[in-house]
């Protein structure tokens, strides 16, 4: 029988993807009342700039192995300890200013202070705008009383702690909540698996790890001989070599395997 469920956090717990989907329909269309664009083509543009910049600074491999993604650039400021978090943090402003900036340009528009109007505006509407999948609370619930809970997250502290205070609901579920950034490299290296697990006094075969993503949760829990659970809520077609434990589509399902 499991011990420990370690949980993923962005897109298993938190629907992060819908979260950044607002925020960007809802700054787009601010430009849609100021010049004559399709908001929907601003934001395709801003995310192809997104993308292109952000792998373009000397900071790209550290986010690669923290695990964060260009959108968290886009509203993140890195307010972390640390050398790496340091240049971050001095990147940050320029290169959110210029995803917008760039996007504007592509389509059409080149005005300064209308991006950074928007990157100020992603992010203020980005915090307004979390979401918990709805099965995450009840299944967390009754997972707790019989199990050891505790949350394993890529990503700059700062940034997740903040997603945190905006869905406080989740917090007090979590025996202990590890963040990629505080212990210097991210899912999957085993490493960060194996820190959790001397951490909370668990072995390997007594946990297991649930997630969404392939190549982060479930490779490196299979590479750390921690039973995977794959969330694959959207039905995705795994085009990988990566073979979860497990399948499911809903949190609801690991009742199942848990208790089978």
């Amino acid at each position: 029988m499991k011990k420990m469920v370690l949980f993923d956090l962005d897109d298993t717990l938190l629907w992060d993807k819908k979260s950044v989907q607002d925020a960007f329909t809802l700054t787009c269309q601010l430009v849609e009342k100021e010049e004559e664009i399709s908001p929907e083509v601003l934001e395709k543009n801003v995310r192809h700039r997104a993308r292109e910049l952000y792998a373009s600074y000397p900071t790209y491999t550290y986010t690669q192995k923290i695990g964060i993604n260009p959108f968290e650039g886009l509203w993140a400021t890195f307010d972390d300890p640390g050398e790496e978090f340091r240049k971050l943090r001095e990147i940050a402003p320029v290169y959110q200013e210029t995803a917008w900036l760039e996007g504007l340009k592509d389509t059409g528009v080149d005005n300064p202070e209308l991006a950074k109007k928007l990157a100020k505006a992603f992010r203020e509407y980005r915090i307004e705008s979390p979401y918990l999948f709805e099965d995450a609370l009840s299944v967390l619930t009754e997972l707790g009383k019989r199990y050891r809970l505790a949350l394993l997250t890529n990503g700059s502290p700062s940034l997740q702690n903040l997603k945190l205070e905006i869905s406080p609901e989740l917090v007090p579920y979590f025996e202990k909540i590890f963040i990629s950034g505080d212990i210097g490299t991210g899912k999957p290296d085993p490493e960060i698996f194996n820190y959790c697990l001397q951490t909370l006094h668990i072995r390997a075969e007594d946990a297991i790890m649930v997630g969404d993503n392939l190549n982060t949760d479930i490779i490196g829990a299979n590479q750390t001989g921690i039973d995977s659970v794959w969330l694959n809520r959207f039905n995705a077609e795994n085009k990988s070599t990566i073979e979860p434990s497990y399948e499911i589509k809903t949190l609801k399902e690991l009742k199942h395997i848990l208790q089978p």
